[in-house]
């Protein structure tokens, strides 16, 4: 085997599984396409096209609904279908609701039509890039599952967040909104050529009957697990304010001074620090312990820095430098919930597809919530009413952490390499 891909090789001691890389590299450009317009499609449709607030929020709270379903969805049909269809469904949920939302709901500004064919789009990418996840799971060796899932998160959210976010800020300047809208087709197509034709890793499958037999097995024992649901709740409070700020942040920091081309630039630096971090708290996770690293620096210093990011422009007099640099530091934090994704299936000893089905829709809701929260509570409560809640979430999941304890033997092994 070739020593650059090899266990002991490069890639291997880097902690990226050797045989997944062409998947990891095709989930970072799909998702690339997948976020060309998170950063500046609120906005765009407040300013250039005359929605409210709210009807955005709602527009983004009916898409997260369906990010929602499919998130939970993919952990079941990776078992049921096997791991490749599912992700050709995801794929061609994404092309055939972008063709409907950018071809017929933003051509006419029909509303109706941007919600459904939205919300038929927010099915694709869950499908697509959880259920590698779910692969990951199986064909990772558990002490080295957190830093292969920090790689995940790695490409998942610099493809979603950084390239998508510095892309589109170079895009809708020279080809426009609705063209920019529209390449995002090319590039979730060339993400799934990498992940699902030159991948050739495999997973052995059973029978179609032994499978079903093992899912329903799984999801009992999931349902039957308190601490799977915690999980599941931590997780959708995890990204809930990712998803919540780009609904209304750009549109509050206007008041400062700060463009739409100002906003991606901060987003997008935002998270190229979280994507850094993303493996620098796999790593972290692995030795000084998953549920440590998820209460402390994820639910504790995230609950801090979203303060500290919303009033970073009125306590630094506008500054474009330290606003960043409080963006920066959430963005580092929000790293700190990395480790779940190898905690919650490891709380059962079967069944972890259905373990993961929980945790991505507990990944997908924060989809739904995040702009739910902004509709709900922007008109009564004000951007600051709306940041103290989403603080308010990250400190309640600090503690919620405490308590998804792992099994005995499976806390022996994931200290068994070192502890800091």
């Amino acid at each position: 085997m070739n020593q650059l891909n090899d266990e002991k090789g490069f890639i291997g001691k880097m902690g990226l599984p050797p045989n997944l890389v062409w998947g990891y590299l095709g989930i970072l450009i799909f998702m690339m396409g997948d976020g060309v317009e998170q950063g500046w499609l609120s906005p765009y449709l407040i300013h250039d096209r005359g929605l409210t607030i709210e009807q955005s929020a709602t527009l983004f709270s009916v898409y997260g609904l369906t990010v929602a379903i499919s998130s939970f969805l993919s952990g079941i049909l990776a078992e049921g279908m096997g791991v490749r269809k599912a992700m050709w469904a995801g794929f061609l949920l994404f092309v055939a609701g972008t063709f409907g939302f950018v071809g017929l709901g933003l051509k006419d500004l029909d509303f109706s039509m941007m919600l459904l064919t939205y919300a038929i789009r927010g099915f694709g990418y869950p499908l697509f890039a959880y259920t590698f996840l779910v692969w990951i799971t199986y064909r990772t060796p558990q002490n080295k599952l957190g830093t292969a899932v920090g790689w995940f998160w790695f490409v998942f959210t610099g493809g979603l967040n950084v390239f998508g976010a510095y892309y589109s800020s170079w895009a809708i300047n020279r080809l426009g909104h609705i063209n920019t809208l529209w390449t995002s087709l090319f590039w979730v197509a060339l993400g799934a050529l990498l992940a699902l034709l030159i991948n050739r890793d495999r997973i052995q499958r059973t029978g179609a009957q032994d499978k079903l037999r093992e899912l329903a097995d799984g999801i009992r024992i999931a349902v039957n697990e308190p601490k799977v649901f915690l999980g599941g709740i931590v997780r959708t409070i995890n990204t809930t304010a990712q998803f919540a700020f780009p609904v209304f942040m750009p549109i509050y920091f206007e008041k400062y001074g700060f463009t739409t081309a100002d906003w991606l630039k901060i987003w997008g630096t935002i998270f190229t620090a979280n994507i850094i971090f993303n493996l620098i708290f796999g790593f972290v996770g692995d030795r000084f312990g998953w549920r440590r690293t998820i209460s402390l620096f994820g639910g504790i210093g995230c609950g801090l820095t979203t303060l500290l990011f919303y009033y970073s422009p009125q306590l630094f007099d506008g500054s474009f430098f330290m606003v960043l640099l409080s963006g920066i530091l959430w963005g580092a934090l929000l790293a700190g919930y990395v480790p779940l994704s190898a905690l919650v299936p490891s709380l059962v000893p079967k069944g972890k597809g259905a373990a993961m089905a929980f945790l991505n829709l507990g990944a997908g809701l924060s989809v739904f919530v995040g702009p739910l929260i902004v509709r709900l509570f922007i008109g009564p409560a004000g951007n600051a009413g709306v940041i103290w809640i989403l603080a308010i979430l990250y400190f309640i999941s600090a503690l919620l952490t405490r308590f998804i304890t792992l099994p005995e033997t499976v806390a022996e092994a994931e200290a068994s390499p070192s502890t800091i």
